[in-house]
């Protein structure tokens, strides 16, 4: 893909990082839309990882700032660029594209309440098949649609037996997106499975390790789980 077409992708994804914002915000209980003055920190608060770590203690709805809808800017155009320039020539693009969308309201609300919505785990599982299965059929492969599958209850198998595990932060929000995401990394292969199953643990030991040297969580301190999920499989989906 040339980088005329990679930026404007990037552009797109800016645009998807703005409209998650109020997205995310239907499903942590905000009111009605409204870009503030910007605060002292990037305000993704409520009970997860900003209000414990980062954040001032203010209600969800707070992401909306102008500092929070430029961060969510920001990181669309950076997951949207890097799909693009790593996967331009691949058909399946739209469909990582459109499940990066769902995933970026999917970290905001995580982020914000410690919540992974059915709704939107849901529309990111649509997305994936609704987008794979054309390809698959005018490709004449529609074997990888059963890899596909195979990877989502790989996913889900495994997130099953780790939230079960004594002792085990995984909520069922994590068990449920990451089978959803098992669709687009089983159509990759096995070892783009394999790899979007192990970098969201590695991510999170790393952030997890920077804040507790900063104090600025405890060992006891409930933190999401599902963006390093996220961005575990956009690393693997590079990667491939």
């Amino acid at each position: 893909m040339s980088a005329g077409l990679v930026t404007g992708v990037a552009l797109l994804g800016a645009l998807a990082g703005r409209a998650a914002v109020p997205l995310a915000g239907i499903f942590t209980h905000s009111p009605p839309p409204a870009v503030r003055s910007p605060g002292p920190v990037v305000p993704l608060s409520g009970h997860g990882l900003a209000g414990t770590a980062f954040g001032s203690g203010r209600p969800a709805d707070d992401l909306r700032t102008v500092r929070g809808v430029g961060a969510a800017a920001l990181v669309g155009a950076l997951v949207f660029g890097g799909l693009a320039a790593t996967r331009g020539g691949d058909p399946a693009l739209p469909a990582f594209l459109a499940v990066a969308a769902v995933g970026l309201a999917l970290a905001l609300a995580d982020l914000a309440c410690l919540r992974l919505p059915d709704p939107l785990v849901a529309a990111a599982a649509g997305a994936a098949a609704l987008g794979l299965v054309p390809v698959a059929l005018a490709g004449g492969t529609p074997e990888r649609l059963l890899t596909a599958l195979a990877g989502a209850a790989v996913s889900f198998a495994g997130y099953v037996l780790l939230a079960l595990l004594p002792g085990a932060r995984l909520g069922f929000g994590d068990v449920k997106l990451a089978a959803a995401l098992g669709l687009p990394l089983g159509w990759l292969g096995w070892p783009t499975l394999g790899l979007g199953l192990l970098l969201p643990h590695l991510l999170s030991g790393v952030v997890v390790l920077v804040l507790l040297a900063a104090r600025r969580v405890r060992r006891d301190t409930p933190l999401p789980f599902g963006p390093a999920i996220l961005a575990g499989a956009w690393l693997a989906v590079l990667l491939a």
